[in-house]
């Protein structure tokens, strides 16, 4: 099974191949210029391992939340590609990236969403599967959702931004903090190919980004 993987959600863009259970991977600071990056990216990996796009089985890509035009760059490529070679494709979310990155049983998930909020998401592992405590939302770091008994590992820009307001929320449940963690296409790669062989791939035309926020700048009055 053959599986092409991107993210483009943060300032880091990265793409993925994974080849029944292998998996490589490529990544790069890009800023604002995923979109100039990110195809000559897939193509190198492609030519890597002498594949054309049409060897493949799956277009996968981090659909959100983080970064609007980034968001919608991966949703694009990937539809862009998927119809070109007929096959279907996963939108991964961002924030359970983020939780298979971690490699811990709990995690929670924070990335900064700008204007004093964080994306958050908590989710668990049970049985070698990912179970979401708290599905994606939108929410300021003081009044995250509470977390369960146990402990739990805080990853994400988020942590970064926030770090004081979301360790205070969370006092005596964080075992862990890594503020340094992104979402990357080597885990939207394995979780898609976990959701691939679900029967969870969809056509094309019905791949979308998760924004979960409707706005991306506050007005002057809120300012």
């Amino acid at each position: 099974m053959k599986i092409l993987a991107f993210e483009t959600s943060t300032e880091l863009c990265s793409a993925a191949l994974w080849l029944d259970g292998e998996v490589d991977a490529r990544e790069t600071l890009a800023g604002q210029r995923h979109s100039e990056l990110l195809l000559p990216m897939i193509d190198a990996l492609l030519v890597n391992h002498g594949f054309k796009a049409a060897d493949l089985d799956c277009i996968a890509f981090g659909a959100g939340p983080g970064s609007f035009t980034g968001l919608r760059i991966a949703c694009g490529v990937a539809q862009g590609m998927a119809f070109g070679i007929s096959v279907p494709v996963v939108g991964i979310g961002t924030l359970l990236a983020l939780a298979a990155a971690s490699q811990a049983e709990r995690a929670v998930c924070c990335l900064d969403a700008r204007m004093g909020e964080v994306y958050h998401a908590a989710y668990e592992r049970r049985a070698g599967d990912w179970h979401a405590v708290h599905e994606p939302g939108l929410c300021k770091p003081d009044a995250a959702p509470e977390l369960p008994a146990g402990a739990w590992t805080g990853c994400g820009s988020g942590f970064a931004a926030y770090r004081a307001a979301l360790e205070s929320r969370y006092a005596g449940r964080l075992e862990h903090v890594n503020d340094k963690l992104v979402p990357h296409a080597r885990e939207i790669a394995a979780l898609a190919a976990v959701e691939f062989k679900r029967g969870g791939a969809v056509s094309a035309e019905y791949a979308a980004p998760l924004y979960v926020r409707n706005k991306v700048a506050l007005r002057m009055d809120e300012r």
